[in-house]
């Protein structure tokens, strides 16, 4: 049987203000900054948690997605992303695709969604700044 793992868990957000919002979760908040992406910033909540605001407008509200199932992403980063894939695909979980690079964030990762439509995303950095 496959052991996988998860090293840290990431929920992000959408922003329309990133700086608006990095002044209230560094500034108001006291998070540190653990990543600048650029378009998205990771702050650090305790070790192993983090939150993660994006700069960019979150999706149209659609009768489907009025409770913000696309506004949040519910991310687990793991250093066996290809592992995840495979197991989660045998336990009949539909990826949205198979694992990729995403060289605008350094990362290696895929998408799929929970029972209610949430979005969740299996991810391992490959930025070197990463210190998770």
């Amino acid at each position: 049987m496959t052991v996988l793992t998860v090293d840290a868990h990431i929920t992000f957000l959408y922003t329309r203000d990133l700086e608006r919002a990095d002044r209230f979760y560094r500034g108001t908040l006291g998070l540190e900054l653990a990543l600048d992406q650029g378009r998205c910033r990771i702050y650090r909540v305790r070790p192993g948690a983090y939150i993660g605001l994006c700069a960019r407008q979150a999706p149209a509200a659609t009768p489907e997605t009025a409770s913000g199932s696309d506004c949040v992403v519910l991310t687990l980063v793991c250093p066996d992303v290809e592992g995840w894939a495979e197991v989660l695909a045998d336990r009949g979980a539909e990826l949205e695709g198979p694992p990729v690079i995403n060289p605008a964030f350094g990362i290696f990762h895929f998408f799929l969604r929970d029972p209610d439509g949430h979005r969740l995303e299996i991810q391992r950095f490959l930025d070197p700044r990463w210190q998770g």
